[in-house]
């Protein structure tokens, strides 16, 4: 069975760091685009960060721009966001996001169950 799991999310300072990884398993991982979104209760989800199958091409938000790195090691079918120079508004469930075509061409869209990220001071 498909399985995306989120782990690294906890509580920082503002100013501090925090590198979130996505374990993947259950489909071909370098067939998949990944994004990192982030959600705040009562507001839609929002994309923060994606990669291409080979990590050749990235995007950001505009938020994150230059504080976030999005990166990719299909050997280890793992996605990360690092996280730098955490603002309290980066305060938001991280989820991650899987998107490509099976083998028979079928479309497919998986998603993780999300992992706590907190700064507060």
């Amino acid at each position: 069975q498909v399985q995306l799991v989120e782990s690294g999310g906890g509580l920082v300072q503002p100013g501090g760091s925090l590198r979130l990884s996505c374990a993947a398993s259950g489909f071909t991982f370098s067939s998949a685009s990944m994004t990192w979104y982030r959600q705040v209760p009562g507001k839609e989800r929002e994309l923060v960060a994606s990669i291409t199958r080979a990590g050749g091409s990235t995007n950001y938000a505009e938020s994150v721009k230059g504080r976030f790195t999005i990166s990719r090691d299909n050997a280890k079918n793992t996605v990360f966001l690092q996280m730098n120079s955490l603002k309290p508004e980066d305060t938001a469930v991280y989820y991650c996001n899987a998107r490509g075509y099976s083998s028979s061409k079928r479309p497919y869209d998986y998603w993780g169950q999300g992992t706590q990220v907190t700064v507060s001071s």
